[in-house]
């Protein structure tokens, strides 16, 4: 008699493993250890062989029948339906599948890369890219299904994350082409579908308001630690993080040098404290006069610590991140539309091009931009241009000053005597 729902469901384990058999070849075989599996027995070129379709109640019998006549449709059609599950569970096992080819690209491209940069993309496609295309089969993966974790980010509106991964995916296809893992790279045709993120230009200040700036900066009456960082980022136009996370170590008084490294000590506690310069190459400041007489004021301070600008609550952690802006709103400047601590950057390339005294490379080396093209980037790194950077350097603190007592502009600065004889 064929099996009903009740009688599978009540089936219970006894000393020895039995079956219970439905009808044309379909049983339900409990073990004495209460696992109950649906097979199907049939005859293949005159050998009796069986089907193992899977546990119940995962596959009901409903479904354990669907399976068997499946099962009879191929032996019907000469094919065993055993070996056929043999071999697509082998074809499965042979697969590349995304997350698998991922990772081997990831291994192979961090050796050139920062650990945290790397840690940081592994992460990405872990959390947005894998849960979706990680166990695809590469071969078959199409730019359609390439958009659809991309699209999902993008929707929620963070277009900076949606575009990196939009990157880090043609990277990855890249890669499976290059290692003929598929013939065609259907990343190609992603371009243009995500929405690219407008650059948010950091506030710099105007020429023509600069004296009013030091002049405020002069007056302010903060914290001595806080006007000493305003006034020597000013003048270095440093990164925030490489200011802040500053060690003694890389202040060299003899040569008026700082020396800031790839990376640095971490800091325990501290988010990020291991970041040196930003291009992850060591980045070399020249010290003019005004930053020496700076450092010297700030050594009185923290001169016993590591770090140059300690915080307020330990000096053996870092002042805020936001200390600096903070000041500058205290003194009447809207950090997001007037000036910011990172659009002191802004102020000195803008001045040291207009003066048309310096090379492009030396303020492009100054300012720790990354060269785009290779063999410039070789020649720049190798160059180093420090003797015209460190005449440069002191220009632009020469400049400044000049400006405490009235406002003159960059080239009337650099070529007095063409302004005089206009």
């Amino acid at each position: 008699m064929a099996l009903t729902d009740i009688v599978v469901r009540n089936a219970k384990p006894q000393d020895k493993a039995y079956k219970l058999t439905d009808s044309n070849g379909l049983f339900l075989f409990i073990s004495p250890a209460g696992s109950k599996l649906w097979r199907f027995r049939y005859r293949f070129e005159n050998k009796e062989q069986t089907l193992s379709i899977g546990p119940y109640p995962e596959i009901t019998l409903s479904g354990a029948r669907l399976k068997r006549d499946d099962a009879r449709k191929l032996l019907a059609n000469g094919i065993n339906p055993t070996q056929q599950k043999r071999d697509k569970k082998e074809e499965k096992a042979n697969i590349r599948t995304f997350e698998t080819v991922a990772r081997e690209w990831h291994k192979s491209s961090c050796r050139r890369w920062d650990p945290d940069h790397a840690k940081t993309v592994l992460s990405s496609l872990e959390n947005h890219i894998f849960p979706t295309l990680g166990k695809c089969d590469i071969a078959n993966l199409t730019t359609r299904d390439l958009l659809v974790p991309v699209k999902a980010v993008e929707a929620k509106e963070h277009l900076e994350t949606a575009n990196r991964l939009q990157q880090r995916i043609g990277a990855i296809m890249r890669y499976a082409v290059q290692n003929a893992y598929i013939n065609y790279n259907p990343s190609h045709d992603m371009k243009g579908a995500i929405s690219s993120q407008k650059t948010e230009h950091r506030p710099a200040l105007s020429f023509d308001n600069i004296t009013e700036f030091l002049e405020k900066i002069n007056s302010y009456r903060g914290k001595p630690l806080t006007i000493l960082a305003i006034k020597l980022t000013l003048l270095t136009f440093i990164r925030s993080s490489e200011l802040r996370f500053a060690r003694w170590s890389e202040i060299d008084f003899e040569r008026a040098l700082w020396c800031i490294p790839k990376r640095r000590e971490e800091i325990a506690g501290v988010k990020y404290s291991k970041r040196g310069s930003k291009m992850r190459t060591q980045h070399l400041v020249p010290l003019c006069k005004q930053a020496v007489d700076i450092l010297q004021k700030v050594n009185e301070i923290s001169g016993e610590f590591d770090l140059l600008f300690i915080g307020n609550q330990t000096p053996y952690k870092p002042m805020s991140e936001n200390t600096i802006n903070k000041a500058l709103r205290i003194m009447g400047f809207d950090t997001k539309t007037d000036v910011c601590g990172h659009g002191f950057r802004t102020m000195a390339c803008s001045a040291m091009i207009e003066s048309g005294l310096w090379s492009k490379d030396a303020v492009e080396r100054q300012m720790s931009h990354q060269e785009r093209n290779n063999v410039r980037a070789a020649y720049i790194y190798l160059a180093e241009h420090l003797d015209e950077r460190k005449q440069m350097m002191q220009w632009w603190a020469d400049y400044l000053d000049a400006n405490r007592e009235g406002y003159i502009t960059p080239y009337e600065f650099a070529h007095p005597d063409d302004v005089g004889s206009k």
